[in-house]
C-alpha cells in the first residue's frame, strides 16, 4: 500500500490569517467605554446588543446627542460623568475608547494592558488587540468580515452580498438548531450521522419556510439517521473536481468536500480544490498519472471499502467528471458488491473546459453535429486497438482525446492514413482552466511535432475537427503558434 502514500506535498490545512476571527460572549459582563462621540455610540450599541453591560466614563460636555438618547433608553448602559481613569478597568471584559490624539490613545492602551484587559481604540489600529468586522446579523446566526482595516468599504461591499444571500427566516432556523441541539447530541454520537443530520437540517434552512411542523420533520429525521448509524456503514461519494479552476465546481461538490471524513484525490485535482475541503478531513493522494509511478486500482477500491465499512464518509475526488475517463465504473461495482452506498456529483469534464476557454461550439450547425471522447492510451498505455478510426476521419465530427500526449503522433497517421484531410483544424491544451494553461492551434498534419515542443508532462487534451477552425484562425491572427495562458 505504499502508492498510496502522498506523493506531493499537500495544501496547507489553513492559509495565514490577518487576525483570527473570535465571537465573544459578553451577556452580562463589564464593558468600559471612554469617549461620547457617535462613532463610539455605535460600538456602544453593539455592546448592548451582545447583553453586555456597558460602563461609558465621558464628560457631559463630549456626550453626542444620539450617545444620549442610548443613554436615555438603554438600562445595561451606566454612564460616569467623568473622564476615564486607570481606575476604570478593574473587573472589565473589554475596554473601548474614542481618542483624539494618539497620545491619549497611547496612555489608555497601556493602561488597559496594564491590567490585562483586551482594548481596542476606534479608528487607532496600531491601539487595538482587536478589531471589529463589518456584521451580517441574523442571530444566533452571525457573520463578521473582516479586511484588517485595509478596505473597511470592499467589508461593506461583501457584507451587502452576504445580506443577499442569507434568508431573513435564518435567524428562525437558527433558533430552532438551538432548541433541538441537546435532542440531537442525544441520540446521534458525534460524527458522520450527526454531521449528515445538520446538513439536512442546514438544506432545509435555505430551501424550507419554518412552519409548526418543521421541529417535528427533524425529529423525525433525528431518528432516520441514529438507525442508519446503527448499521455501521459510511458512504463514498464520487466527486467530480472540473479540469482544475476551483470556480469550476458545482455547489453540491463543495457540500461533498465540506462534509468528507477523508479524501482520496487524484493527482490532477488542484489545490484550490482541496482548500474548499473541511479541515478536519484527512486526505490522501491516490494519484494515477501516465508514464509515472501510480497507485493500483485494486488498491484504491480496497481503501475505500475498508474507510466506509469504518463508519467514514469518504469522497473520491477525480478530476474532470467522474463518469468520464475516471474509472468510476469499476469503483461502483467494487463498492456495491459489499452493499456499500455510493452517490455521484458530476463535474465539468475537461473538453468542455477546452470549448469554453477557446470559444468554440464542439457542436456547429453549420460545422460539426456529433462529437465524440476518445481515451489516449488503453491499460496497457497504447491507444486502444478497438478505435473506429474511419468514423473518426470524418472532419464534421468533433473528436476530442483524453490524455493522449503521447500517442499524437500515432493519432496523426491514424486519421490521415483513414482519409481526414491534412489541413483539418486541430487544437491542443495543456492543463486547461489552470495558471499554468498553454494553447495551440494549427492542422492535423503539425498534431505530432506540437505536442513534442509542448511536451507531456502536464495534461494533454486534443481537440480535432471543423468545430475548432474558428479558433485556429483567431490564434494565428493574434497569437503565437504556442500560446500561454495565466
Amino acid at each position: 500500500m505504499d502508492a498510496l502514500k502522498p506523493q506531493r506535498n499537500e495544501p496547507a490545512r489553513m492559509e495565514r490569517l490577518a487576525k483570527l476571527p473570535v465571537f465573544w460572549g459578553l451577556e452580562g459582563k463589564r464593558v468600559v467605554l471612554a469617549g461620547g462621540s457617535d462613532g463610539a455610540a455605535w460600538k456602544a450599541e453593539l455592546l448592548l446588543a451582545c447583553g453586555a453591560e456597558l460602563h461609558l466614563y465621558c464628560e457631559a460636555s463630549e456626550l453626542s446627542e444620539s450617545f444620549a438618547v442610548l443613554v436615555a433608553k438603554s438600562q445595561m448602559l451606566r454612564w460616569h460623568d467623568r473622564p476615564w481613569g486607570s481606575d476604570i478597568f478593574g473587573g472589565a471584559e473589554l475596554a473601548l475608547a474614542d481618542c483624539e490624539t494618539d497620545a491619549e490613545a497611547a496612555s489608555f492602551y497601556a493602561a488597559a494592558r496594564a491590567t490585562g484587559v483586551p482594548v481596542n481604540v476606534i479608528d487607532k489600529p496600531e491601539f487595538c488587540q482587536f478589531q471589529f468586522g463589518s456584521i451580517v446579523n441574523r442571530s444566533p446566526v452571525v457573520v463578521s468580515i473582516s479586511t484588517d482595516g485595509a478596505a473597511p468599504i470592499l467589508a461593506q461591499a461583501i457584507r451587502r452580498r452576504i445580506e443577499t444571500l442569507l434568508p431573513l427566516s435564518l435567524k428562525d432556523w437558527g433558533a430552532l438548531a438551538q432548541t433541538i441541539r441537546e435532542r440531537v447530541n442525544l441520540r446521534l454520537a458525534p460524527g458522520a450521522s450527526r454531521r449528515s443530520f445538520w446538513e439536512k437540517f442546514v438544506d432545509r434552512a435555505f430551501t424550507e419556510r419554518l412552519d409548526e411542523r418543521s421541529e417535528e420533520r427533524l425529529l423525525a429525521d433525528i431518528g432516520m439517521q441514529a438507525a442508519r448509524a446503527g448499521s455501521g456503514r459510511g458512504l463514498v461519494t464520487l466527486v467530480g473536481a472540473g479540469p482544475g479552476d476551483a470556480e469550476l465546481l458545482t455547489l453540491k461538490a463543495v457540500r461533498a468536500l465540506q462534509a468528507a471524513d477523508v479524501i482520496l484525490f487524484d493527482d490532477l485535482v488542484s489545490a484550490e480544490v482541496l482548500e474548499l475541503a473541511r479541515r478536519e478531513a484527512k486526505r490522501m493522494l491516490v494519484g494515477k498519472r501516465g508514464g509515472r509511478e501510480s497507485c493500483r486500482q485494486e488498491d484504491i477500491n480496497d481503501m475505500m471499502i475498508r474507510l466506509a465499512k469504518a463508519g467514514k464518509r469518504v469522497v473520491r475526488l477525480k478530476s474532470g467528471d467522474p463518469m468520464i475517463f475516471g474509472r468510476a465504473g469499476e469503483e461502483i461495482a467494487a463498492l456495491e458488491a459489499e452493499n456499500i452506498p455510493v452517490e455521484i456529483v458530476p463535474g465539468i469534464t475537461a473538453a468542455s473546459a477546452m470549448a469554453s476557454r477557446l470559444g468554440v461550439s464542439l457542436t456547429h450547425r453549420d460545422h460539426a453535429q456529433s462529437v465524440r471522447f476518445i481515451t489516449g492510451h488503453s491499460r496497457q498505455g497504447r491507444l486502444p486497438e478497438n478505435i473506429d478510426w474511419k468514423s473518426l476521419s470524418d472532419p464534421s465530427v468533433t473528436t476530442v482525446f483524453y490524455m493522449g500526449g503521447r500517442t499524437a503522433a500515432e493519432i496523426e497517421a491514424a486519421l490521415l492514413a483513414h482519409g481526414m484531410p491534412a489541413l483539418t483544424p486541430v487544437a491542443i491544451m495543456i492543463s486547461v482552466s489552470r495558471s499554468n494553461e498553454q494553447r495551440w492551434c494549427g492542422s492535423l498534419t503539425q498534431l505530432a511535432a506540437a505536442v513534442e515542443r509542448l511536451g507531456v508532462n502536464e495534461p494533454v487534451l486534443i481537440g480535432i475537427g471543423d468545430a475548432f477552425g474558428a479558433a485556429s484562425s483567431a490564434m494565428s491572427r493574434s497569437s503565437p503558434l504556442i500560446q500561454k495562458v495565466g
